[in-house]
């Protein structure tokens, strides 16, 4: 694996790096053993859930913007499903 294929440095020298797929195993583990429905999470629901919660705590658009990726700000109201009601709510909340 090069680059962005990996998620995380490693713990011993001959195996630098984790992978996206010992990721998802070890999430699935945590899972289990918390007694939660393995189905039901994932790497992906996980991912949406923080910037979810970063954006409701903060209202900050433009930081979950970029921890997400996203280059077009359409794909990130999209992705975190943002409605009207909400920017406009956000939008009063400011004073200028």
């Amino acid at each position: 694996m090069v680059g962005p294929e990996y998620l995380s440095p490693g713990r011993f020298h001959e195996r630098l790096h984790i992978s996206t797929r010992q990721y998802a195993r070890i999430v699935r583990d945590w899972v289990s053993s918390i007694g939660l429905e393995v189905t039901a999470f994932g790497t992906h629901s996980m991912r949406r859930t923080k910037v979810t919660q970063i954006y409701k705590k903060t209202g900050n658009f433009r930081a979950v913007q970029l921890l997400l990726g996203h280059t077009k700000l359409d794909s990130t109201v999209r992705y975190l499903g943002v409605e009207l009601e909400d920017a406009l709510a956000i939008a009063e909340a400011i004073e200028m």
